[in-house]
């Protein structure tokens, strides 16, 4: 059996084991996970895979979420040889593991902690999502290609961080790349299979983003918005707005919502 919660974790190390499988994914916010002795940091792009009478703690910041599924270990899937999912299933937890979301797989757990919030007590509705993320998990797990082992992996929510600390400034893509000590051609490769766009949509769509906030939340004109996230001029992000996110500055201001 399969079941799923979206929980806040305590900001205090808190320790524990137990005899099912877990998934912990990242949805909002930063988390610390200790499994075995081995540490692991969680952010919105990452999963950790927790094998029963793992002995783990875990401790998150003030405004994390994690979505946690566990599984019973008795279950066909992951308890009987003939089953047909006995193979790919067993992969997932045959040791503690970080997982590296693609930008698909981020896509969808931001989706399921989505429907989380908007039917907490529809069970059979969270049944059926945790159940998916397994499997999508399962066959990135089985392609050999997510794993944050690799010396190269990129975090997109760490880019973002350094994004927004520098948004008022010019930022490129050789900024970027040096922030996660790569060379810009290697980020470039990595980013673009990691979050499924390249490095200058991530920062023109992080730009977008906070801008759109900012004219929706607070009475800052447009031109002093421009500046604060790193648009040239006004019509710059007039214009940005307009070709990316259907909309003007000054829709936003009224209350339309964005694209």
């Amino acid at each position: 059996m399969v079941n799923a919660k979206l929980l806040k974790l305590p900001m205090a190390a808190h320790q524990h084991w137990h005899e099912h499988h877990q998934i912990v994914i990242g949805v909002r916010g930063e988390a610390e996970l200790s499994v075995d002795g081995a540490g692991a940091y969680l952010d919105t792009w990452r999963a950790y895979l927790v094998p029963t009478e793992a002995r783990h703690d875990y401790r998150g910041n003030d405004q994390n979420h994690v979505l946690v599924i566990n599984l019973d270990p008795l279950m066909p899937a992951v308890n009987s040889p003939a089953h047909a999912d006995y193979e790919r299933m067993m992969r997932v937890f045959e040791k503690p593991r970080t997982l590296q979301m693609d930008s698909r797989l981020h896509g969808l757990v931001q989706f399921a902690a989505g429907e989380f919030d908007r039917a907490p007590n529809h069970t059979t509705l969270q049944q059926h999502l945790a159940s998916s993320i397994l499997y999508c998990m399962a066959d990135r797990i089985s392609d050999g290609q997510s794993f944050t082992s690799n010396r190269n992996a990129i975090s997109p929510d760490a880019v973002r961080r350094y994004i927004l600390k520098n948004l008022h400034k010019k930022i490129t893509v050789e900024d970027m790349a040096g922030e996660v000590c790569l060379s810009v051609s290697r980020f470039h490769e990595v980013f673009r299979e990691v979050a499924g766009i390249t490095p200058h949509q991530f920062l023109l769509q992080t730009r977008l983003d906070q801008a759109a906030n900012l004219l929706a939340t607070t009475t800052l004109t447009v031109s002093e918005i421009s500046y604060r996230t790193g648009f040239s001029s006004q019509s710059a992000l007039t214009n940005a707005l307009r070709k990316y996110k259907g909309t003007t500055p000054s829709r936003l201001q009224v209350g339309e919502s964005v694209a």
